[in-house]
């Protein structure tokens, strides 16, 4: 069977946890793993085979953290598609059935839900693997355990053999109060997982019925699809253009709510989709007085808080059922109940100016396709970088119209070439770049290099970088 797992995402519901280049699934929130190493743990058992579809800015993070999943084989089983802008999961799930033999078996999953009991979530995934090899395009519906406002239901129909498994009468948009009650009353109202097995030609077939426009335009840009080999993975780029052409749409909207195909798995496995603050108070690990648990959190009178913090001290005084999440940039206090506003906080950030907008877009821990970078201080015309470079890559061959750039090495071996001229810098030494000197920094040794940037300049915005030449194919 093949994982398509879906890795995208804003990044908006969880911020400040999580950015447009830092989203939720790649948050370590669970014992120093995030929801994609565990979705990525989790399906490696009954998975020989799995597609990462991502947008381009992600695949890099995407990559070091399957590495880091702790799969030892994960690397020769992985395929990724990168796509240049999302048009919804219709067209991500048809690319990547494109990409199976059209008998695969495939799985397809978000990459940011929390699941907690394994085994039956294992053997669901198994029954609904019978049910896609005789044709069906199977989810999995989650029993609901209270009148859901905020998901999708799914209404199940006839039933398939002995077990659980129905045929799917309709899709049902997220309900009201009332109408969520009576679903939960009448006991064949699933809440919408969002995850489904189904062959590859199955789905495709069913696609090219319904949403002819979507099958044409998603094979054309397939088609014109460049398959590259670099930095260990496996990768097809869809061109921007052609992936512009496809229609936005759903599975649910294109396929799922149209075929007589559908299936549904009546489910119990302690899902959660983790759409909220208010959700994640809920999973995780909490001490006596109802707070979760943070060694950083010093507590007087204090109970039923969610409480997430980076490596400084959070103290509370008689604070009750509250959400506060710290980090190196932004700090967010809310009511619980209230955390699904935070996308209106997101908004207002983005149409705030550049300072702003960068706090929607990035921690001041920034991943690269080569390593890392931290802004440790920042004023109008400098900025201080901490940059960490894994053994093996370097940066783009750069330049710079209104900064120069100072280097310090901390840790490390640096090879670092000015103007075509290359110099071996080692810990305490450094070197002095110019305004518009062409430049490189390379890791060639067997550990992380780790410098300090000094920026000084009329302008020291990001987007100050003119790339000559790049191993990792993005913008010059």
């Amino acid at each position: 069977m093949v994982n398509i797992v879906l890795c995208g995402g804003s990044g908006t519901r969880l911020w400040p946890l999580s950015r447009k280049l830092y989203p939720k699934q790649f948050v370590p929130l669970f014992e120093g793993k995030s929801l994609f190493q565990k979705t990525v743990v989790r399906n490696s058992s009954i998975c020989d085979k799995f597609i990462f579809v991502t947008n381009r800015d992600l695949h890099f993070m995407t990559a070091d953290q399957s590495e880091d999943s702790g799969v030892s084989s994960i690397k020769n089983m992985t395929r990724f598609i990168l796509e240049p802008l999302g048009r919804n999961t219709a067209p991500a799930i048809a690319l990547a059935c494109m990409d199976c033999n059209k008998d695969d078996v495939v799985l397809v999953t978000p990459s940011d839900h929390l699941i907690k009991d394994t085994e039956n979530y294992l053997a669901n995934a198994i029954e609904a693997e019978k049910l896609a090899t005789e044709g069906y395009l199977v989810t999995f519906g989650i029993a609901p355990s209270y009148p859901e406002t905020g998901f999708g239901y799914i209404e199940a129909g006839k039933k398939l053999g002995d077990n659980d498994n129905y045929l799917i009468k309709a899709f049902k948009e997220k309900p009201d109060e009332n109408t969520a009650k009576e679903y939960l009353q009448q006991g064949n109202y699933y809440w919408n997982s969002g995850m489904f097995i189904f062959k590859a030609k199955v789905f495709l077939d069913e696609l090219k019925k319904y949403a002819p426009e979507i099958y044409e335009a998603s094979r054309n840009a397939y088609n014109n699809s460049e398959r590259r080999f670099e930095q260990d993975t496996d990768s097809l780029f869809v061109p921007y253009e052609k992936m512009a052409a496809i229609p936005a749409d759903s599975i649910d909207y294109a396929v799922m709510e149209k075929s007589d195909k559908g299936a549904v798995i009546r489910s119990d496995f302690g899902w959660n989709d983790l759409g909220s603050f208010d959700s994640l108070y809920e999973v995780l690990p909490k001490d006596n007085a109802g707070n979760t648990v943070d060694t950083n959190h010093v507590s007087i009178d204090s109970k039923n808080n969610l409480i997430i913090g980076c490596d400084r001290t959070i103290s509370t005084i008689g604070i009750s059922d509250s959400i506060i999440i710290d980090t190196d940039d932004a700090l967010m206090i809310a009511k619980r109940g209230d955390s699904q506003k935070v996308k209106e906080i997101v908004d207002i950030l983005g149409d705030g100016g550049l300072h702003k907008t960068e706090l929607t877009e990035v921690h001041r821990t920034v991943h690269r396709p080569w390593g890392t970078y931290t802004v440790l201080e920042e004023s109008s015309n400098f900025k201080i970088k901490r940059i960490m470079v894994k053994p093996g890559r370097r940066l783009s061959l750069q330049k710079h119209m209104h900064r120069s750039e100072h280097w310090v090495v901390v840790t490390g071996t640096a090879t670092v070439e000015i103007e075509g001229k290359e110099q071996i810098v080692r810990p305490n030494e450094s070197v002095y770049i110019k305004i518009g000197d062409s430049h490189r920094l390379t890791n060639n040794g067997m550990v992380p290099l780790n410098i300090i940037e000094t920026q000084v300049g009329q302008y020291v915005g990001e987007d100050d970088i003119i790339r000559v030449d790049d191993d990792y194919m993005r913008k010059m």
